[in-house]
């Protein structure tokens, strides 16, 4: 906090002089002078083939900010990902700045309750798609991404509404990359996650009482062994039985968890043949919890699904074998199982190949764009369209991870490009003269003019015979100016951006 302070007040008399021009507009003046402005000049990547380090900003950031492809190449993708790795040492000032104002954020589960539900999560969605356009702790935000569809909520369930906003932040944000066994276990005796799948409602107060298996279910399945990890109806009953008794409150400390031992089944229980003792109380938790997560299928369907996300839908058996083999050795440690991945030949061989979901390419369109949002309801609205609102996947195996759920969601984004670049969507602008100076300080200095040196910031390579010749049909008896507008919105409409 101390640095925030210090570096707004280096914004001084500047940043203040911009009050007028509205709080957003004051916020993002800020941001810029704090580091978000597009650089004074661009050398984006020449070749047919997507740049390496392009590759890497697709998958392991939410796309390029305007010449972060040039210092990723100067530093190394190895010395990137280190980088990344280590979030905490990254001074995240400018992007704290637009988000942290989001007052619902900050307050514990208990006190969120005093706003309406509908702003609670206004806010904790304008705050997702900031941090993912602004923070240089790109990685980091990634990985909350991955998590939050794992261990999915969604926040029109019940209380979730206002529980999601503690769990993103206490759960999720706290432990991105951190120890699995300590995400388990935040996730498992988190307040939206106990209201989300039921298990406030999981007790056993009389002998022929029946648990409720909803929790117990997602746990095995989704959770960590995976839906062919080994587990029987059995193994989720007796999971079911660890977990009785957890709740949250409704009337005083509302929102906050507690543990009735007069609600929890205490007789001996045995989970995936490992006997769990009678008389544990709370500590059957924490049995169930160290049974599951050092089981070997957790590794593999954890491993799986982070090759799927950084690698692909096809990511070789290979790499999702050596992954699990990395999981295991770590004990659940992340960050050296997430590096290995971005480091593996298998990773870099992969480039172009996935589909982008509708957030990521929304926010890649804006980062790649270098532009201003306030990430209010006219960008929200186009994820809405796509079917990829923020935290409001219906069904707890989150946001589909692969293409073909999505194909259907192109009209919108060719939309989107055009609503974009047109300034068609409230709160959100573009910086057209500082893009168009950059891209012209640097290769776009020589008298190919500006139309290839965009197709390659905008696409990570050479713009192909068929994109040439789109983009001199739009050009054709035109202003520069008017015609480079649509050539950006033909660019990220196009399959190329589509896919990183």
């Amino acid at each position: 906090m101390q640095l925030f302070r210090r570096k707004f007040v280096q914004a001084g008399a500047a940043g203040l002089a911009l009050a007028s021009m509205g709080c957003d507009r004051f916020y993002a003046a800020v941001a810029r002078q704090l580091g978000t402005a597009i650089p004074e000049r661009l050398d984006p990547p020449a070749g047919a083939a997507i740049d390496p380090a392009r590759h890497l900003l697709d998958r392991a950031a939410f796309g390029p900010w305007p010449g972060e492809v040039e210092r990723v190449r100067g530093m190394g993708i190895e010395g990137w990902v280190d980088e990344q790795l280590a979030p905490e040492l990254l001074d995240d000032t400018a992007c704290t700045l637009l988000w942290r104002r989001f007052e619902s954020l900050h307050l514990p589960a208990g006190d969120l309750y005093e706003f309406k539900k509908q702003v609670a999560i206004e806010e904790l969605s304008r705050a997702a798609v900031l941090r993912a356009v602004y923070s240089r702790r790109q990685l980091y935000e990634v990985m909350v991404e991955f998590w939050t569809d794992h261990f999915n909520i969604d926040v029109n369930k019940a209380d979730c509404g206002w529980l999601k906003t503690a769990d993103d932040r206490d759960v999720i944000r706290k432990h991105a990359l951190g120890d699995f066994r300590e995400l388990l276990r935040a996730s498992a005796l988190s307040p939206a996650m106990l209201v989300y799948l039921d298990g406030r409602a999981n007790k056993k107060t009389r002998p022929e009482e029946k648990p409720n298996e909803n929790y117990a279910r997602e746990l095995l399945e989704l959770h960590t062994l995976g839906v062919h990890g080994g587990y029987t109806q059995r193994d989720v009953m007796e999971a079911a039985r660890c977990l009785t008794g957890w709740t949250v409150r409704t009337g005083w400390r509302r929102g906050s968890v507690d543990f009735q031992p007069g609600h929890h089944d205490d007789a001996e229980k045995e989970v995936l043949g490992v006997r769990i003792p009678a008389g544990g109380g709370t500590a059957d938790l924490d049995r169930l919890l160290d049974v599951v997560a050092d089981h070997p299928s957790t590794a593999l369907f954890v491993a799986t699904k982070l090759c799927r996300r950084f690698v692909g839908e096809d990511a070789p058996a290979s790499l999702v074998g050596r992954t699990a083999e990395e999981f295991r050795r770590v004990k659940g440690s992340i960050r050296p199982v997430v590096r290995s991945i971005l480091l593996s030949r298998e990773f870099a061989e992969a480039r172009g190949t996935k589909l982008k979901r509708p957030f990521r390419f929304v926010v890649s369109a804006l980062r790649v764009l270098g532009a201003e949002t306030n990430a209010a309801k006219g960008l929200l609205d186009f994820l809405t369209r796509m079917g990829q609102a923020p935290f409001q996947h219906p069904t707890p195996d989150g946001y589909p991870d692969e293409a073909y759920p999505w194909l259907g969601t192109l009209f919108w984004r060719w939309n989107f490009a055009l609503a974009l670049v047109g300034g068609g969507i409230g709160g959100t602008w573009i910086d057209a003269p500082s893009l168009t100076h950059a891209l012209s300080a640097g290769q776009g200095g020589g008298g190919e003019g500006l139309f290839a040196p965009l197709a390659r910031h905008v696409l990570g390579r050479d713009a192909t015979a068929a994109e040439r010749r789109a983009m001199e049909q739009v050009r054709r008896g035109r202003a520069e100016r008017e015609a480079l507008a649509d050539a950006a919105a033909l660019l990220l409409a196009s399959p190329a951006f589509q896919r990183g």
